[in-house]
């Protein structure tokens, strides 16, 4: 297969500036990390003016198009990458050439940190974005030297693990109406951690994508989701974006506690 345009530019040894994205501009203090739109979801939240610089002078500030390669299965490790715009798929390739996606990464998430020596997955943008991109050895080291940055990193890496096994219960046990139900309940959860109402769910992935992730046919989720909108659950919008009308609904049918947050108003 051959390098995407970001595989080609993510290969040179050289500091790589790309044009700083709209949402991350410069405006004085601290450089591009203090005004970014993803600092309040990503573990660079728990940081003051100080740590923020020092986390700049670490990062290269990267653009992506859609169907960019970040990283490839069994490439070096030699990077991390914090998603501050965008979204990306992160997938396994069998034996056979088959396809597994094991997970969507949106602006706050950390790609590589859960890994060894090689990355044991490979990422595409599915969506044009943008990402700061660290040398792990370097971020490492920094990670020493601020706590809080190190006790955020643990918390967010057992998120992941936390991740990891809601994922093996929903391919394992779960119906086809309640995989679909928990994958929008979780980005109506991402989307209120970002400051919405959690009701306007955004989909920059396609329902082969969505099918891919849930373990179903796509044409599976196409029924599945129109059960949901004539049982009055969720209301499509465009092709990539629905409003979830019923939450309490949702949730009961992911089988999620709906005496909390995670139900919403009802």
């Amino acid at each position: 297969m051959a390098l995407s345009r970001l595989d080609s530019r993510f290969a040179g040894n050289g500091r790589r500036e790309a044009p700083e994205p709209a949402d991350c501009q410069h405006e004085g203090r601290v450089g591009p990390c203090h005004d970014c739109a993803a600092r309040q979801l990503s573990v660079c939240g728990v940081l003051g003016d100080e740590g923020l610089r020092r986390l700049d002078q670490l990062a290269e500030h990267e653009t992506f198009s859609a169907r960019d390669i970040l990283v490839r299965e069994g490439d070096p490790a030699v990077h991390l990458f914090n998603i501050t715009a965008g979204a990306v798929r992160v997938y396994k390739l069998m034996s056979d050439g088959r396809r597994q996606i094991v997970g969507f990464l949106f602006p706050g998430d950390f790609l590589g940190l859960a890994t060894g020596d090689r990355y044991p997955f490979s990422a595409e943008a599915i969506s044009a974005g943008t990402a700061c991109r660290f040398s792990r050895k370097s971020y490492r080291k920094l990670l020493a030297e601020l706590p809080d940055l190190e006790a955020a990193l643990l918390e967010r890496t057992s998120d992941e693990l936390a991740a990891a096994h809601n994922q093996i219960l929903l391919l394992g046990r779960k119906t086809a109406v309640e995989r679909l139900a928990t994958f929008l309940a979780d980005l109506a959860a991402r989307g209120r951690r970002a400051g919405g109402d959690g009701k306007i769910v955004h989909l920059p992935m396609t329902r082969a994508e969505i099918a891919d992730y849930l373990g179903l046919t796509t044409e599976t989720v196409s029924r599945v989701t129109t059960r949901l909108k004539t049982r009055g659950v969720i209301r499509l919008l465009t092709l990539h974006s629905l409003r979830i009308e019923n939450p309490r609904e949702l949730a009961r049918l992911a089988g999620l506690d709906m005496g909390g947050a995670e139900a919403g108003d009802g």
